[in-house]
């Protein structure tokens, strides 16, 4: 790991640490994403209309028109009780207060008249009392809302019983209420507030308190007390989380056994608005009577009274983004708990999903920094692919909310700033060896360079090298013969195709020297049988010139050939980057580099156009070599043993190069001793050198004219056979 990595690394951790803190903050802007999400899957997937006996008399713009402006006075109210009633209803909930003395009674209107007659005031009808006694005795419940001033709180008609302490503390607080008329809350069968999502900001109800608390009385919902009045029961039984105070997992009405929030807040999962839900008020109240369908309708049916005319402003805005009257809300209430399809938010769902940011976060640093970006992308879409599809089926299968924006969101910051880093400090310094090797190394070396550390830094190493020369022979008459211009064509043919091979087989191609190609191999990293890589490189290189020559691919000609020399050393050089801090070079200097120049040019000599050290051929024995004799080079007190590439692996292992290589050891011992049966094993070995791949009569014939190079003496001092004098 390289110390940009490294930084990197506690950088991307870093940001991830900090997305998780806020996540499990939840500041405002989260929760809103939240929701939005839950409502898109109402939308795409509501709650399915169930007929279930509930239904909605509706103070519609209908009936406001044909019985008067709001408010009615009570003594209708006590008609609408009464029809339905009649009809049959389980329970009669008001979503409507009754705060105020009817300013319409009788009584009341009359009580003003200056003058009159205390006695008649008591004769007149109060439409307060009418309305009361219209309740007495049946299940009507009536509605108060939450209010600031005061300290009004009405007397509960209902007990709670609880399966551990009671979770005073655990639903809303509730100040004060709206106060009921007495005659009518002591008539009243049930108490429920109205208040759908009392201190919430936002304009969607999207969960409703099923109880507010004082501190030391509960106080249910008015759907919540019409569905108990309707199944004629008197307790509320509370159910709390194991060792955890106030708090409260499940609510018990009767039959019906409804989970809730920690602070026993309903989620409501709705169903779209439908006509058939709503019973006009002016229906029910008609004169000539209801229809036996509406009777129908409304029997033992929980009916809720309310209102849709957008004058009496109680239109909420559902999940579904509908805008419908707050008593249809109520309505949905009795609906989702009698269909039994509930949402439910588990409380370890924030800690599940704080702890998915942090293990896909994490997960996307290490993948960006030490893998790549684009792995790490496609590793984020499946995340956020799984993520989506996850809180998706919870949703549809299991009714549970889980966010999925927040692991998603999160990790596209974390991948975006992982990445950016990335570019910005860790690939800087890959950029830069690609710039300054990208012309002359194999993909892979330049990969393994890039996880190197300080692969650019200044300064050189010992290191044992395979060098490479390769020169063009004959070019000065070439270059003579063409051109400027057709010099540089026929240099770039040439090079080109021949400087492949060096990066083909792993080999750093270090400079091109006018007609000359310099190369080494096992740096700038280690590089396995690099002598043997070099030598399939060479050989390569002897195939790609036939090629190119019987293609006239340097236009020629028939009449023109092209030659090349190669030599090839193993030795301890040093290399490393040399030059200036602001522009320098990567190569190699030493000995080794001296002596692979000389091989090279002793190519001439020799009269063959691979040549290599012993060094060399004694870590690539399974090619097909023949020693070529201890050579004089240029700068050198001593002589160098050299060997001439015929092969590859499978020429060596050839019968025809077997035969030649037995002949081949014959003939330097007939040299090396002087022995007058020299020129007939000379003249075996020409024999045994046809069929290979390579012409061995050049080679051969300049043995018969100087072999000196196989004396066992060979010193400088030594003699060395002049042209003119032929083997013995």
């Amino acid at each position: 790991m390289t110390r940009a990595q490294q930084v990197g690394v506690i950088v991307g951790l870093l940001i991830v640490a900090a997305l998780t803190i806020l996540r499990a903050s939840d500041p405002q802007l989260m929760r809103q994403a939240r929701e939005v999400a839950f409502d898109e899957y109402q939308r795409l997937a509501p709650r399915v209309f169930q007929d279930v006996p509930v239904r909605v008399v509706d103070i519609d713009e209908a009936s406001l028109r044909e019985l008067g402006q709001w408010p009615w006075p009570r003594d209708r109210m006590a008609r609408l009780v009464d029809r339905l009633w009649q009809m049959g209803a389980s329970a009669i909930a008001f979503d409507i207060l009754f705060s105020e003395p009817d300013r319409l009674s009788p009584r009341a209107v009359i009580r003003d008249v200056a003058g009159i007659d205390p006695s008649l005031l008591e004769r007149l009808p109060d439409n307060d009392e009418i309305f009361a006694l219209s309740m007495t005795d049946r299940p009507v419940i009536l509605g108060f809302a939450l209010s600031n001033e005061g300290n009004y709180r009405p007397e509960m008609k209902t007990g709670f019983a609880f399966t551990g302490e009671p979770p005073f503390h655990a639903p809303p607080r509730i100040q004060s209420a709206t106060p009921l008329r007495p005659q009518l809350e002591a008539a009243a069968a049930g108490l429920g507030h109205i208040s759908l999502n009392p201190g919430d900001p936002s304009a969607v109800v999207r969960t409703v308190p099923l109880l507010l608390s004082d501190g030391g009385q509960l106080y249910p919902n008015l759907a919540l007390e019409a569905l108990r009045v309707a199944q004629g029961g008197s307790t509320y039984i509370l159910a709390d989380a194991p060792d955890v105070a106030d708090t409260i997992t499940m609510i018990k009405v009767g039959e019906f056994v409804i989970p809730v929030t920690s602070s026993g807040e309903l989620w409501l999962y709705v169903s779209p608005d439908r006509a058939d839900r709503y019973i006009s008020a002016r229906t029910i109240l008609s004169e000539t009577g209801t229809s036996p369908e509406i009777a129908a309708t409304v029997e033992g049916s929980i009916v809720f009274i309310g209102t849709s005319a957008a004058g009496l402003q109680d239109i909420r805005t559902t999940a579904l983004g509908e805008n419908v009257p707050g008593v249809s809300l109520q309505a949905q209430i009795v609906e989702q708990i009698l269909s039994g399809q509930f949402l439910s938010r588990p409380d370890w769902a924030d800690g599940l999903e704080i702890l998915s940011i942090a293990a896909a976060g994490s997960l996307l640093v290490i993948l960006t920094t030490f893998v790549s970006p684009a792995v790490a992308l496609a590793c984020g879409l499946l995340i956020t692919a799984l993520a989506l599809a996850a809180s998706w089926f919870a949703f549809i299968y299991g009714g549970f909310l889980f966010d999925p924006l927040a692991p998603i969101v999160s990790g596209s910051i974390t991948h975006f700033a992982a990445t950016a880093f990335r570019f910005l400090v860790i690939d800087r310094e890959r950029r830069e060896v690609r710039l300054a090797f990208g012309h002359y190394l194999s993909p892979s070396l330049l990969y393994r360079i890039e996880h190197t550390q300080d692969a650019l830094r200044l300064g050189g190493d010992d290191r044992e090298l395979t060098v490479m020369f390769v020169d063009v022979r004959n070019f000065t008459e070439i270059s003579e013969r063409l051109t400027p211009a057709a010099v540089v064509g026929f240099l770039n043919t040439f090079l080109d195709a021949l400087s492949r091979h060096v990066i083909a087989n792993e080999g750093t191609l270090d400079k091109f020297i006018g007609d000359s190609i310099m190369a080494f191999w096992n740096a700038p990293v280690d590089v396995s049988d690099h002598p043997g890589k070099a030598i399939h490189a060479a050989l390569a290189m002897r195939e790609t010139l036939a090629r190119l020559t019987a293609e006239d691919a340097f236009g020629f000609g028939p009449t023109q050939t092209v030659g090349i020399g190669i030599g090839i050393h193993t030795g301890l050089a040093c290399v490393g980057n040399m030059g200036a801090e602001t522009h320098f070079n990567y190569s190699a200097v030493g000995d080794t580099v001296n002596i692979a120049a000389r091989i090279e040019s002793a190519c001439k000599e020799v009269c063959f156009d691979i040549l290599v050290s012993s060094s060399t051929a004694d870590l690539a024995p399974q090619y097909a070599l023949l020693e070529a004799g201890a050579l004089t080079l240029k700068g050198k007190s001593t002589r160098t043993r050299t060997f001439a590439v015929v092969g590859d692996e499978s020429v060596a292992k050839s019968a025809e190069f077997v035969d030649l290589k037995h002949e081949h050891g014959q003939l330097i011992e007939a040299l090396s001793s002087r022995s007058p049966a020299t020129r007939e094993i000379l003249r075996a070995a020409k024999t045994k050198g046809v069929g290979l791949p390579v012409d061995l009569a050049e080679f051969y014939r300049r043995i018969s004219r100087r072999g000196d190079h196989f004396l066992k003496q060979a010193t400088p001092a030594a003699r060395v056979l002049t042209d003119g004098e032929r083997l013995p």
